[in-house]
């Protein structure tokens, strides 16, 4: 194989094996969910409405990326150690 080929071949494979290694945990998206809501309303914090949300989301995990869940609601994705946290209260 020439060194053409190869050196694109190798970054894929590196930038791949990144996106595992940095895969949010668990319990980042819990912790992101938790502060998110905290942050969106006073009484959410209050109720610690976060933290029951975060308690009742089944976390799925792709290999590069994952989400979580709560019935057929999508609570947060996450991608290379990032946890994002869409806004629930737009329709």
């Amino acid at each position: 194989m020439s060194k053409s080929r190869l050196v694109p071949i190798l970054s894929i494979a590196a930038l791949l094996a990144l996106s595992v290694a940095f895969n949010p945990s668990p319990d980042r998206h819990r912790i992101k969910i938790k502060e998110s809501l905290a942050d969106r309303s006073a009484l959410a914090r209050v109720l610690s409405l976060g933290s029951l949300a975060a308690l009742a989301s089944n976390y799925h995990s792709l290999g590069v990326a994952s989400y979580t869940k709560v019935g057929d609601r999508l609570l947060s994705v996450g991608f290379m150690g990032f946890v994002y946290v869409p806004d629930q209260t737009k329709s």
